[in-house]
């Protein structure tokens, strides 16, 4: 067996387990999703590093909700710094500069990912999130997380402050195909984690049928027209998400 037909061996098994284990907790942030659609709130999305991406996984995607907020700040993403990005999130001081611009309120929804869990920024913003009376769903892996102590800064493991927690399955260091030197490569948690994001998604969309209220959600830009039911979201939403227009 080749590490391709290993990574997917491993990659597979993993998502045939998520509904699995999941199915309760994804449900769970389904109806905190939609509740918080309904009463016209805000889904923030927030993610460090590699977890960055996650939290642009359901931003301005078709098929995805318009009331979705990803809170960015290049300190913490790769394309300046990787390894700067490693130290600024264990500042806890910065989750004051993002909620400033980022003013999560009662009623909103953070999903906080962090694969480890550990590190001051995720885990001080979704505190805050919960002291403003937002719901707060952490999607981190929870083998590696209670595997390892909190950094400096940080109070609890995110899995610990969380309303709810959305785990990725992922092992210890995420990497999951051993090679013939002993080192591991071929990390799931991004994969693991988007379908979980987007299996909550769907959810969120069917109960908005079922229970007979509109939820707002974006098209593709590059079908006909696209472009013309996306602006029409993009104006009624642009002032309350940064970056959206």
């Amino acid at each position: 067996m080749t590490a391709v037909n290993q990574y997917f061996d491993n990659l597979l098994h993993l998502l045939s387990e998520l509904p699995v284990t999941q199915g309760v907790a994804m449900e769970r942030a389904a109806q905190a999703m939609a509740g918080c659609l309904r009463r016209d709130g805000v889904i923030y999305t927030f993610g460090t590093g590699h977890g960055h991406l996650l939290a642009l996984e359901i931003f301005y995607r078709a098929g995805g909700p318009a009331q979705v907020c990803p809170i960015l700040d290049e300190r913490l993403m790769l394309h300046l710094s990787a390894a700067g990005s490693t130290q600024w999130e264990r500042e806890a001081k910065l989750v004051d500069v993002l909620l400033t611009r980022y003013p999560i309120a009662a009623g909103d929804v953070l999903v906080a990912i962090s694969n480890s869990g550990r590190n001051a920024v995720p885990v001080r913003l979704a505190q805050r999130a919960k002291e403003r009376g937002a719901t707060v769903i952490a999607l981190t892996s929870l083998r590696h997380s209670s595997a390892v102590t909190v950094r400096e800064g940080a109070s609890a493991h995110l899995y610990e402050v969380a309303d709810i927690v959305l785990d990725n399955g992922g092992i210890l260091g995420d990497a999951s195909v051993e090679m013939a030197d002993g080192s591991l490569v071929g990390p799931t948690s991004t994969a693991a984690g988007a379908a979980l994001l987007q299996a909550v998604v769907c959810r969120v969309k069917e109960l908005s049928l079922l229970e007979g209220w509109t939820a707002d959600f974006f098209s593709s830009s590059n079908v006909d027209g696209g472009d013309a039911a996306n602006e029409r979201l993009i104006e009624k939403y642009r002032r309350r998400i940064p970056g959206l227009a």
